[in-house]
């Protein structure tokens, strides 16, 4: 009787999502060093830009170019070197890959693979802009850079205009002032700073409303993270959603102790309902 052959299952590589420095080449972390020697593979969303950084470190290291253009392709040769044991390291052009960047379709498909997939974290722009800023960070959305589409464009200003925490945006140089002009239509007088060349020589932070931005900036430079105050409920709007949390009967009973009568109850609470008075005159027949 034959022996039956012993199968020992391949191991899989591992995908190493590695965050590199936004400007200052000493903001990276001493694993980031260790996994980019040791990897076999850097995935780089522009290797030109990459090997500048590896050539500081000292590191040689083949490289795959993989960025929005080509990430579909290039996802299916990345799953299957990971798949034949090759352990690759994911790179933006600078920061934490995958937040407005390539890098979600592989990490997607690695671990539906059954491939482990690590973070080696490290600089991002939106935090490291915000907690400069001086704007509250105990909440923040974070909204990467605005759609083009117009009305995608619209939903997402509609968004930030009733934003009851920090909003975070990227954005270009060359599309900053239509961007500050449509913020100034929304925000009114929040705060906004504006954040550019971070951790660099001239890091440079600004101040102000969109409006007195816009007047401000002669000549954008660079990509720009805008962090942007919450819009502040007035006393008067927080005390409305607290009345129409209430029952109707509640509601009712509010006003009633403040001695208003019962045809002055309905109007009100039709006003802060938003609704036909008659509406809530039928529920107090």
């Amino acid at each position: 009787m034959k022996s039956e052959e012993c199968k020992i299952p391949k191991t899989l590589g591992e995908l190493y999502i590695v965050a590199t420095p936004i400007g200052n080449l000493e903001d990276i972390t001493l694993r980031a060093i260790r996994i980019l020697q040791e990897v076999d593979i850097i995935a780089a969303e522009d290797t030109r830009h990459t090997l500048k950084l590896l050539n500081h470190l000292e590191i040689t290291k083949p490289m795959i170019s993989y960025h929005r253009h080509n990430e579909e392709v290039k996802t299916d040769e990345l799953i299957q070197k990971l798949l034949e044991g090759k352990n690759i390291a994911l790179v933006s052009d600078a920061g934490t890959p995958i937040i407005s960047d390539p890098g979600g379709e592989v990490v997607k498909v690695a671990l539906e693979s059954g491939i482990k997939v690590e973070p080696i974290p490290g600089p991002c722009a939106a935090i490291t802009a915000l907690i400069a800023s001086g704007i509250d960070a105990k909440e923040f959305t974070f909204l990467g850079f605005l759609p083009l589409n117009k009305k995608n464009r619209k939903e997402k200003l509609r968004q930030i205009e009733k934003q009851e925490t920090t909003t975070i945006l990227y954005e270009a140089p060359h599309k900053l002032m239509q961007t500050l002009e449509e913020l100034s239509k929304i925000t009114q007088n929040r705060k906004i700073v504006l954040a550019r060349e971070l951790t660099k020589i001239h890091e440079e932070y600004q101040t102000g409303t969109a409006q007195e931005l816009k007047n401000r900036i002669q000549e954008p430079k660079g990509e720009y993270v805008i962090i942007i105050e919450k819009n502040e409920k007035s006393e008067e709007q927080e005390q409305k959603e607290e009345l129409n949390n209430k029952t109707l009967e509640e509601h009712y009973r509010y006003y009633e102790q403040k001695g208003l009568d019962k045809k002055e109850i309905i109007k009100q609470i039709a006003k802060d309902r938003n609704v036909n008075k008659n509406q809530i005159y039928q529920k107090f027949i």
